[in-house]
């Protein structure tokens, strides 16, 4: 049996979605794009929002939209994809990279008060694989130390921290919409704020200088940041399936948690589960942390057809950061990267093909044992 990592959760729908772009001879951002950005931001809560073509140039344009850039320091988590810090290197300012907490695999908050220096303008906070930052402690922090937060929210579209969604905590929220996003369009990516100024300046920013189409007056320096229509119609065929999409999530996610916890094995694997905070949860992908270092376990999963994926590797230990910034008391990340597991959890994913990822793990522990 061949167990992939992911797959995206599109089908006829979304194919016919496009259609009408075509019959109506609307391809590039227009009314779908209007419509798909009214429904995200009903469904975040937040005043304002404007579209970027991917996650990494929506934390751009955000981080440009308040100002950032050379001079400036952002605090940035050790522990997430590289797109986080090299927005930040794209303005012309620093990423300064903090440790996480081990048990949910976010920013440590208080490790923050040694990466201040003068010259730090700004946090951002990444909520990661369906997990949260404790989004009132960072905020109180921010305020405390005068600092702007964006919060990177690529991995937590839907997702909540007490009531409140994700991405609408801070300066500034930004989302992706990847192909193993909850929600995809292929790529794109979403920027919002309560913010009616920093709107006008990612209006400006993202659509040649100018606030509207068809003009020839360009008050500012900007630039294309749009979206087409093509890629709304998939997002609004995406946010009609929404809800089946989490709920489908958030089955596969309690299938390992309850193969893997009745397993002998517990001692040796154990997924990380969300904090009561987090409501709805919806599980960006079903990770794991092992006792051991997780790569012998990966290569035989991958011997046994079973796609599994590391956790992101330290900002601090990559080739075009290391020789920049030190890698001093960040040892949760390197922890984890060593001992973190994504298992398969794609929406389709049936029990059977679950069943056989828990059973094959059970076997490599058996065999350790033998």
């Amino acid at each position: 049996m061949k167990v992939v990592q992911f797959e995206p959760f599109i089908d006829h729908i979304e194919y016919e979605a496009i259609k009408d772009c075509f019959d109506k001879k609307w391809i590039t951002e227009g009314p779908k794009t209007l419509e798909f950005k009214n429904a995200l931001c009903e469904m975040i809560g937040a005043k304002y929002g404007v579209f970027a073509p991917n996650g990494t140039l929506a934390l751009y344009l955000g981080l440009r939209a308040l100002g950032i850039g050379p001079g400036d320091e952002v605090i940035v988590p050790d522990f997430t994809f590289i797109a986080s810090a090299n927005a930040v290197e794209m303005t012309g300012a620093t990423p300064v990279f903090v440790d996480i907490n081990l048990d949910d695999l976010q920013i440590n908050i208080e490790g923050c008060h040694n990466a201040l220096t003068p010259r730090t303008k700004a946090i951002m906070p990444v909520h990661l694989y369906g997990m949260v930052t404790n989004m009132p402690q960072l905020l109180s922090f921010a305020k405390n130390n005068n600092l702007l937060v964006i919060e990177d929210a690529a991995q937590a579209l839907g997702i909540n921290w007490e009531g409140k969604a994700c991405g609408n905590f801070g300066d500034i929220g930004c989302f992706s919409f990847f192909a193993d996003k909850t929600l995809t369009t292929g790529e794109g990516g979403f920027v919002v704020t309560n913010n009616k100024e920093i709107y006008e300046n990612l209006c400006y920013l993202r659509n040649q200088g100018r606030m509207n189409r068809g003009t020839f007056e360009h008050p500012h320096i900007g630039y294309n940041f749009r979206m087409t229509d093509i890629q709304s119609a998939i997002g609004l065929a995406q946010l009609s399936k929404f809800d089946t999409i989490v709920s489908l999530k958030n089955t596969i996610f309690h299938s390992y948690n309850e193969q893997l916890n009745n397993l002998d094995i517990v001692e040796e694997i154990t997924v990380v589960r969300p904090r009561k905070e987090i409501n709805p949860f919806i599980p960006f992908r079903v990770i794991a942390l092992t006792k051991e270092p997780s790569a012998p376990l990966m290569n035989y999963m991958k011997q046994k057809e079973i796609e599994t994926r590391t956790f992101f590797y330290p900002l601090h230990k990559q080739p075009c950061f290391k020789n920049k910034f030190s890698g001093e008391n960040l040892i949760n990340s390197v922890y984890a990267y060593n001992h973190g597991i994504c298992l398969p959890s794609y929406p389709r994913l049936g029990e059977t093909e679950i069943t056989y990822v828990c059973d094959t793990i059970k076997d490599y522990y058996k065999g350790k044992r033998i």
